[in-house]
């Protein structure tokens, strides 16, 4: 909750900073009046203009997250602008905005269920810093989200790191890259199970709508109950299969320079070879606050065992 609570004395400043946006004054401009004005960052700089943008351009600033499918919602966490500000501020971007340049940096290789919390197990969501720089973190629990514990925050660049390295020294054994081919197949066939899972799913929901709308004798709470429970499933169902379908982007067949291919090969490429190797990656917290240190004591690898790699269990 400490770091949900709203010190008014700051927010008036944010508030200002979006009134003036709105009024179309420039980033720059808005920074001297709150330097003038004394308000500073949390570290307690002199606002950049790229800082603010990143500030005023985060949904939190509004009460809102971005689910995993982009999507912008309900966090439960305080408002300290209006939505519609928030809707407006992010409409006036241009080409030349500080947020615009940094957009690919927006994107994220470990994003989705495969990174959890290693002491809630809750999945990690995206959630930049103040400064704008990327991150992930356990949200903190709310009424309308709950399980998050809140208290797992790491450098996505750090992170994505630790991990690509540790990707692609598995992915050059050659007894691990002998099996790519089938190991996609498997997790593809998966996939198309859950898709089936979810299409059952969605039938007996309709059938269930249609048998209550007859008038079976089924109360409006068991209606209510069976329904809910057959959204949350075909949610989850299809969330997973999703993230399996992922795998199709990896590249069969030998890589001479894994490293190069690497660096330049696109993103959906990198995630799906990361699906494909790994099952799950649990995050715990740093050992001292605003520690950069990303290592085994923070990060736990459980390697995917498909094939004839489960002869020989592989090192987390």
């Amino acid at each position: 909750m400490a770091y949900q609570r709203v010190r008014e004395d700051e927010a008036e400043g944010i508030r200002a900073a979006a009134s003036r946006r709105l009024e179309k004054q420039t980033w720059p401009a808005i920074t001297v009046w709150m330097t003038e004005h004394g308000y500073r960052t949390t570290q307690g700089n002199e606002f950049k203009p790229d800082v603010l943008a990143g500030v005023l351009h985060h949904p939190a600033i509004a009460g809102l997250r971005e689910t995993e499918d982009g999507e912008l919602v309900d966090s439960g966490g305080p408002r300290i602008i209006p939505v519609e500000d928030f809707f407006a501020i992010r409409a006036m971007r241009q080409v030349n905005d500080p947020d615009k340049q940094r957009g690919d940096q927006r994107e994220y290789l470990l994003s989705g269920p495969l990174s959890v919390c290693g002491l809630c197990g809750h999945t990690l969501g995206a959630s930049p810093s103040n400064a704008g720089a990327r991150g992930h973190r356990c949200p903190p629990s709310s009424p309308q989200h709950p399980g998050g514990c809140g208290k797992v925050r790491i450098n996505a660049d750090l992170f994505e790191t630790y991990v690509s390295e540790h990707v692609l020294a598995e992915l050059a054994k050659p007894e691990v890259a002998e099996l790519i081919g089938a190991a996609r197949d498997e997790l593809l066939a998966q996939a198309e199970k859950l898709d089936k899972q979810v299409a059952s799913a969605r039938r007996r929901q309709k059938k269930l709508g249609a048998d209550y709308a007859k008038g079976s004798g089924m109360s409006l709470a068991a209606f209510k109950t069976a329904d809910k429970e057959l959204t949350n499933l075909i949610r989850e169902t299809a969330t997973q299969a999703r993230f399996l379908k992922q795998v199709k982007h990896v590249p069969v067949g030998d890589v001479p320079d894994l490293v190069r291919w690497w660096k330049h090969a696109p993103l959906k490429a990198k995630k799906g070879l990361v699906v494909l190797l790994l099952e799950q990656i649990a995050v715990y917290p740093a050992a001292s606050r605003g520690s950069r240190t990303v290592d085994a004591d923070r990060v736990a690898l459980t390697w995917r065992q498909w094939g004839a790699a489960e002869q020989e269990p592989r090192s987390a």
